[in-house]
């Protein structure tokens, strides 16, 4: 890359467009003049080389000139270096898809409202490795840990309630997802569960699951999801599902401890945009270390320059006083 330590010479570039307009009108005021009474004898009579090359000199001192204006304002190269480290944090998303979640105090329910915001965040965090548990009566690996984040938002749009048997087993998804993070090799180790109930299921205690993240250094975010007092929840009846309204009961305490105990933090979302500061919060929260150096050396780039205009200076001299050598 090049550019100018000193610019502002570039004004000089007047100089050499006035030699040009002066050599012009010189020549159309000095020629030799006589009067004759026709001009056609001389038609017929060769030009020799060194009428054609009569003005190269002033050519050669114009470039020169140039060549001097661009060495005045000091060419520049500049090469830079960028070293960039990252440090990764691996995230386990840990989402509850029972029956519950197909309540409508989020819109348009709570699990299409948790993949919306949960793919939002995913998107925004390209360095992360992340993957995604899906729990209710019993649990499993929807995607492990990757960096292709493409694939892993296609598999989280396909999550829907109704995939796994129903219930809620909030130990047994917790308990999945620090297995996939217990060999994991990062500075940081994440798990982000939501969840709109209370266990009632499954052979792992949320309490137990959260000592054994402890034990392997994983943070565990919570977060309950529920409007707060009564939510339309979806009632299978012989005329098909119906919405009902039925009190919002979530196991905060235990939500509250899974936080403590791993030194993460538990939050509550009752709506759509609650849910999106939640996931800001966390986002803030678990930020990717970045260290960035920046080296930046700078080499003049006069000296060729110097060299070119020297050669055309020369040139000019020994073309205008030896090879086109004129009588005064």
């Amino acid at each position: 890359m090049i550019h100018f330590a000193n610019p502002i010479y570039f004004i000089l570039l007047v100089v050499p467009v006035a030699m040009v307009v002066w050599y012009v009108m010189q020549h159309r005021t000095l020629q030799a003049g006589m009067q004759i009474s026709t001009v056609h004898p001389f038609s017929e009579l060769p030009v020799g080389w060194r009428v054609k090359l009569r003005h190269l000199p002033f050519i050669f001192r114009v470039i020169t000139v140039l060549l001097m204006i661009l060495i005045l304002a000091r060419p520049q190269s500049s090469n830079s270096w960028r070293n960039t480290s990252t440090e990764g944090i691996d995230i386990m998303m840990t989402l509850d898809i029972s029956s519950s979640m197909l309540a409508r105090d989020f819109k348009p329910n709570r699990i299409e409202a948790a993949k919306e915001v949960a793919s939002t965040f995913i998107s925004g965090r390209p360095s992360d490795n992340i993957g995604l548990v899906v729990f209710s009566g019993e649990s499993f690996t929807q995607c492990p840990l990757t960096t292709d984040h493409a694939v892993l938002l296609n598999l989280f749009s396909g999550i829907q309630s109704g995939m796994l048997e129903d219930g809620t087993a909030i130990g047994l998804g917790l308990a999945n997802s620090v297995s996939r993070l217990k060999e994991s090799k990062a500075k940081s180790k994440v798990i982000i569960l939501l969840t709109d109930g209370s266990n009632n299921m499954g052979n792992i205690a949320p309490i137990t699951a959260a000592e054994i993240a402890k034990t392997f250094g994983i943070r565990v975010y919570t977060i309950g999801v529920g409007t707060q007092g009564m939510a339309p929840y979806p009632v299978q009846t012989p005329y098909g599902i119906r919405y009902q309204n039925m009190p919002v009961e979530i196991d905060e305490g235990i939500l509250k401890r899974i936080a403590s105990m791993t030194g993460g933090s538990y939050f509550r979302a009752t709506g759509n945009s609650k849910l999106k500061e939640i996931y800001n919060e966390i986002d803030q929260l678990e930020k990717t270390k970045l260290n960035v150096q920046e080296v930046n050396k700078k080499h003049e780039e006069y000296l060729l320059l110097a060299w070119i205009a020297f050669f055309f200076l020369l040139s000019e001299l020994l073309m205008r006083y030896f090879v086109l050598r004129k009588i005064p």
